[in-house]
């Protein structure tokens, strides 16, 4: 499968989570793979989160690339629909000093009312951005056909998958958190696409220069 590639030179990458560990569970190997640049400038911003959770997201962004500029809105999780207004605000204000070449953030027909919000929101604050909306499994089984992938290497998927269980304890009780679940996905994202693993996103609308 021939690749479509990102541009030389220094990039400006945000993402955007509606609760800490969306980030890192969404688009973490490929954070992996974008940290390996030297001249990446990365922001991530989390809406929800109490801050113990949030402290937990810091740990692991940090690990991926010491320096990140990280922001918590700490919103009450589960009710970003309802607390648009604030969310909105919380985005134009970052948008006013943040202004990235590529945004990931969710997918805007996320089962979850939270993920598809800000799906749906930060397209609107960052208009001229690629936006890529990366994928969350959950127990809803809301699973769609992607249209962009990232590849991984084995020793990204597994670090990706160490990473996770090393910095956020407090979601191990939960039945959907599993090395399977998670090395599963990404790997039958890298099969579609030919690689060992990979990531997998959905993108509305990308300018390809010819």
């Amino acid at each position: 499968m021939d690749a479509l590639r990102l541009p030389d030179g220094p990039l400006e990458v945000l993402c955007v989570g509606a609760h800490p560990d969306d980030v890192e569970i969404g688009c973490g190997g490929t954070l992996l793979r974008l940290a390996e640049r030297a001249d990446l400038s990365l922001t991530v911003a989390v809406l929800t989160g109490t801050p113990d959770r949030a402290a937990e997201s810091a740990g692991a962004l940090q690990e991926i690339l010491p320096g990140v500029k990280t922001h918590f809105a700490a919103l009450p999780d589960g009710r970003l629909p309802t607390h648009w207004e604030a969310a909105k605000e919380q985005l134009e204000e970052l948008a006013r000093h943040c202004r990235p070449q590529l945004v990931l953030t969710h997918r805007v027909d996320d089962a979850h009312q939270d993920h598809r919000t800000l799906g749906v929101m930060v397209t609107t604050v960052w208009r001229d951005a690629l936006v890529l909306h990366f994928e969350i499994p959950k127990w809803d089984g809301d699973m769609s056909s992607p249209s962009h992938y990232v590849g991984l290497t084995a020793e990204q998927a597994r670090r990706k998958v160490d990473l996770l269980n090393r910095h956020f304890p407090s979601q191990h009780a939960h039945d959907w958190w599993d090395d399977e679940v998670f090395l599963g996905l990404m790997r039958l994202r890298g099969m579609e696409c030919r690689r060992p693993y990979a990531e997998a996103f959905h993108v509305s609308k990308a300018l390809v220069e010819v």
